[in-house]
């Protein structure tokens, strides 16, 4: 399995383009002013399924060989899900999905409009991947993994271009990792244009496999996971993305649940954006890290949008 090339993401923006347009890179001046930095946002939230996934997902779907549109199989918490059932029913390729009981309702509703079939499994994201790998056997059908995939990585890597076109002179880029596949797209392209930003992911204390994994280069199975940014919780580190986040990551940074429920009124205070825990992580580690950040030029990617209404309204409360 080899990771994709700054080629490969130019090779993805023709799919992805098909159905994403470039998404917005604004500076918002209340921002700004909160936390006394440089700071523009990189607004995924605004892709048509409210998150950056989608770019993954039309590119993988769309390269598929004939022998494997019989149908696909994955898991997901939501963003993933989307992106690969939008793709699928725009393909005309049957579309399965392993939820974790329990999952955002919201995000359910979502992927069954876009004609997925949602089957419910398991206590985390983490034993839903692990029935799909079985379910795929007994169903014939080709699993998607949500980032053990070249062309999953490819195509998100598409909002790095857009972001490095618009903004060559960023000098860090903070980024949410849950399984990692956004921040390899950012590392990617980077690293292919000869940019000297950082790349920074944000990840939640109580998802943090990830972060321990990488600070020790042991990689490490966490017991749970207990935060309500379903799109960073993870319990466990994937083997290309954490291969290509060994070698390009610069550094982590992490959030308790009152900072990342902090973020979500941070985004709508400031920028009038409704966003979900992992969308808001950058954000909030910008305003956690701003004396380290003073001075530099900073982009936050705001993943995704899809936060359910019953912890919104917890949150605002």
């Amino acid at each position: 399995m080899q990771p994709p090339t700054l080629k490969d993401v130019y090779a993805a923006r023709e799919r992805v383009y098909r159905v994403v347009r470039p998404t917005p890179l604004m500076r918002h001046p209340l921002l700004s002013a909160e936390t006394g930095l440089d700071v523009v946002v990189k607004h995924e939230n605004h892709n048509p399924t409210g998150a950056f996934k989608v770019r993954g997902g039309l590119n993988l779907i769309g390269s598929l060989p004939a022998d494997e549109r019989r149908g696909v199989i994955t898991a997901s918490t939501g963003n993933h899900g989307q992106s690969i059932a939008l793709a699928c029913q725009r393909d005309g390729v049957p579309c399965t999905i392993v939820v974790p009981v329990g999952n955002n309702p919201d995000k359910n509703a979502a992927m069954r409009a876009y004609g997925a079939e949602l089957l419910e499994f398991g206590r985390d994201f983490d034993e839903a991947r692990e029935r799909v790998e079985q379910l795929q056997h007994e169903r014939g059908l080709r699993y998607v993994h949500s980032a053990n995939e070249p062309l999953l990585l490819a195509g998100v890597g598409t909002y790095a271009l857009e972001i490095f076109e618009e903004q060559p002179d960023a000098d860090v880029i903070l980024v949410p990792i849950g399984g990692g596949s956004g921040a390899c797209g950012c590392a990617i392209v980077r690293t292919g244009v000869g940019s000297r930003a950082k790349v920074i992911g944000v990840q939640a204390e109580r998802a943090d496999a990830f972060t321990r994994s990488w600070r020790t280069g042991t990689r490490i199975v966490g017991d749970k996971v207990d935060t309500f940014a379903e799109g960073v919780a993870t319990r466990v580190t994937f083997d290309l993305p954490f291969g290509i986040l060994q070698r390009e990551l610069d550094d982590i940074i992490t959030l308790t649940e009152d900072e990342l429920a902090e973020g979500v009124r941070l985004a709508l205070r400031t920028t009038h954006n409704v966003a979900e825990g992992a969308g808001v992580a950058p954000l909030m580690a910008a305003l956690k890290a701003r004396d380290r950040f003073d001075g530099q030029k900073i982009v936050c990617v705001m993943s995704g949008g899809n936060i359910d209404r019953a912890t919104l309204a917890r949150i605002l409360a």
